[in-house]
């Protein structure tokens, strides 16, 4: 897949509106072995299957419906850098930046995710995922 067609892929993916339509999607685009990554809450998870089991017991484990405007789509020659905003339903507008590398299929096979505070690792998450080291953040 060029980078072109990625591109359109995932301007069309993150404005699909649906969290439900959204994980269905993103699970199509990523490969067996992705490793998604969410340094606030010192999370990593492994495989296509527990993304998904992530993404689609979102809604019930957290008690909010999210959703997801586009804000731009980067392409350089390395990772695609994806950055939008975030309405969990209160309002507030929370900023977000995937990073993602994909191999020559065009399938994810790294994903890291970084939102705009830290925050603590829900469990009803914990099995799916791994607890990984929580990156600090700047001061000042």
């Amino acid at each position: 897949m060029d980078n072109q067609a990625m591109k359109r892929k995932i301007e069309e993916t993150f404005n699909i509106g649906s969290m439900e339509q959204y994980g269905r999607e993103m699970y199509e685009m990523s490969a067996d072995d992705i490793v998604q990554e969410w340094p606030q809450s010192g999370e990593r998870i492994r495989g296509k299957e527990n993304v998904a089991a992530v993404n689609s017991n979102y809604p019930t484990g957290s008690g909010t419906n999210p959703t997801a405007k586009l804000r731009r789509v980067l392409a350089p020659d390395e990772a695609w850098v994806i950055e939008s905003v975030i309405d969990y339903g209160d309002g507030v507008p929370v900023s977000a930046v995937s990073i993602i590398k994909t191999n020559a299929d065009g399938k994810i096979v790294h994903q890291r995710d970084y939102f705009a505070y830290p925050f603590e690792a829900p469990e009803w998450r914990k099995q799916w995922v791994e607890q990984m080291e929580k990156e600090p953040m700047p001061v000042g």
